[in-house]
């Protein structure tokens, strides 16, 4: 048998990560109304914080009005927080053996973790559908363009990925639901609030500004924010960001399926 090209390895390689998200997915397909509560909180973000803070004009944000500049945050925030405890059902499924059916399976364990991440980013999707139709039935001025959209759609799975597959390796490390709840709830808020996410990064100090520029979230705001409103800047570039977000998102895969064996112990 001839060996693979690299081509027919990549296919095969994504075709198998695509059967991981596809048995994700049919789970969210059995309980739709999941996507509708977890869309309370960022509606609320937008509804409440949003409108109140751009009638009070408390926090300079150039030429935009306030709710413009949150918008791209609460969708990446959206995204985090949908992510974040992606680690939950990893232990779930470890204490019912799917973990271990997963590991005896011919499939690359990088692949496994690559199709958990893909699952997420689906979810991640379906929130920013409901966040965009949010952002255009109050107002904001959002950027329709096509590629601006295709180039949305990645840094949601970019981060979708990020932080489900740091999640993915937290529970692998603590291996317990309590210890993994614990940790989530204590880096989720921290990682939303040392961002660009809701407020300029200037107006931080400056030992919380070297935090926001190690965070991954800051990135992918600041990319959102330059393609999906119309007047939004980014600030190190879109290509600087979705390029470094792709860099942590490869790392974090590689590091995670290195671990994910570790969940059948």
């Amino acid at each position: 048998m001839a060996p693979r090209t690299p081509l027919e390895t990549a296919i095969r390689f994504f075709a198998k990560s695509g059967v991981i998200a596809e048995l994700e997915i049919r789970k969210l397909a059995h309980d739709p109304t999941e996507l509708l509560t977890r869309a309370v909180q960022p509606v609320l973000w937008l509804l409440v914080f949003g409108m109140v803070f751009t009638q009070a004009h408390v926090i300079p944000t150039g030429n935009l009005p306030y709710i413009d500049f949150e918008t791209p945050g609460v969708l990446a925030q959206s995204v985090l927080f949908i992510s974040i405890f992606y680690g939950l059902s990893i232990i779930w499924e470890r204490d019912l053996g799917i973990v271990q059916k997963f590991l005896t399976s011919p499939t690359p364990r990088i692949a496994l973790v690559t199709g958990k991440a893909l699952s997420a980013g689906v979810r991640g999707l379906a929130q920013g559908a409901i966040i965009y139709l949010l952002a255009i039935g109050i107002g904001v001025k959002v950027n329709l363009d096509p590629l601006s959209i295709i180039v949305v759609i990645a840094l949601i799975l970019l981060g979708a990925a990020i932080f489900s597959t740091l999640s993915l390796i937290i529970a692998c490390l603590v291996k317990t639901r309590e210890r993994f709840m614990g940790i989530g709830q204590m880096i989720t808020m921290p990682l939303f609030l040392a961002s660009n996410a809701i407020y300029p990064i200037s107006l931080m100090p400056d030992w919380l500004k070297v935090i926001a520029y190690g965070n991954p979230l800051t990135y992918q705001v600041d990319a959102m924010r330059g393609l999906m409103i119309v007047g939004g800047v980014s600030e190190h570039g879109v290509l600087f960001d979705l390029a470094l977000l792709f860099m942590i998102a490869a790392v974090l895969i590689w590091i995670g399926g290195r671990l994910y064996a570790m969940m059948a112990r």
